[in-house]
């Protein structure tokens, strides 16, 4: 069985050769694929470079600053034109948020036959260091707002620590079409839809070892909206089917 990891960057020169170097200390049969939206800080050439060292290792340079939903999908299509394409494909921060020691324990639950394994800070045994107190309870909110959006029992739909089998890619990867954030909420959504098994096992997060958070404005407003979005058109189908019932 192979595996790949998914690595969105931006700015993460301080980081990204460390992590990297982790990753293939793991020994596992997997592709690194790094999605750079043209880092200033220049860690697209720190990839050039480990490139020459390490064969697995993918780099795919974007024009600019593009948002976190787009940078998956495009990790997502890449890693399918592999002539080697993995049987499952992990997408993780690159800031150290995630411990990469905890990839071989994602691909281990999946094996078990989930399509969709999160990396759950608000599990069981999950949890959160480093991070204030307010922002932990907007999280914990945003959470609860997610899960009442999917319709699902998940702790922690917005981590972005996950593996995902290659058949739910394969699937899904037509309808999805989040450009930021919302991508954690919308891939949940295609699982219901798509009846693909979720599974939720517990991770310590480390809210960044170095350097500052790159969530903007504008992407915790598409989050928001694309929750209302989906909040509005639940609501509705539910009255609908209401009606419907009535006039029976």
């Amino acid at each position: 069985m192979s595996a790949a990891v998914i690595l969105p960057t931006y700015c993460e020169a301080g980081n990204i050769e460390n992590l990297i170097r982790e990753i293939q200390e793991l020994k596992l049969d997997l592709s690194i694929a790094v999605i750079d939206d043209s880092s200033p800080d220049g860690t697209s050439e720190i990839i050039k470079k480990l490139q020459d060292e390490y064969d697995n290792v993918h780099l795919f340079i974007r024009p600019k600053k593009l948002g976190l939903g787009t940078a998956i999908t495009t990790g997502f299509r890449s890693l399918l034109r592999l002539e080697k394409q993995p049987d499952y494909i992990i997408t993780m921060d690159a800031d150290y948020s995630h411990d990469p020691k905890d990839i071989p324990r994602l691909i281990r639950a999946a094996k078990r036959g989930h399509d969709l394994v999160i990396g759950s800070r608000y599990q069981k045994e999950g949890k959160v260091i480093g991070s204030q107190l307010m922002r932990r309870l907007i999280s914990r909110l945003a959470n609860l707002l997610a899960a009442a959006t999917v319709g699902m029992k998940i702790h922690d739909c917005t981590s972005g620590f996950r593996c995902y089998s290659r058949n739910y890619v394969e699937n899904v990867l037509p309808e999805l079409h989040s450009q930021t954030y919302e991508i954690q909420i919308e891939t949940l959504k295609q699982a219901r839809m798509h009846d693909f098994h979720v599974k939720e096992i517990p991770i310590t997060f480390v809210n960044r070892k170095r350097g500052k958070s790159k969530l903007t404005v504008f992407e915790f407003k598409a989050f928001l909206a694309y929750v209302a979005k989906s909040t509005f058109t639940n609501l509705r189908s539910f009255l609908s089917r209401i009606v419907n019932a009535n006039r029976d």
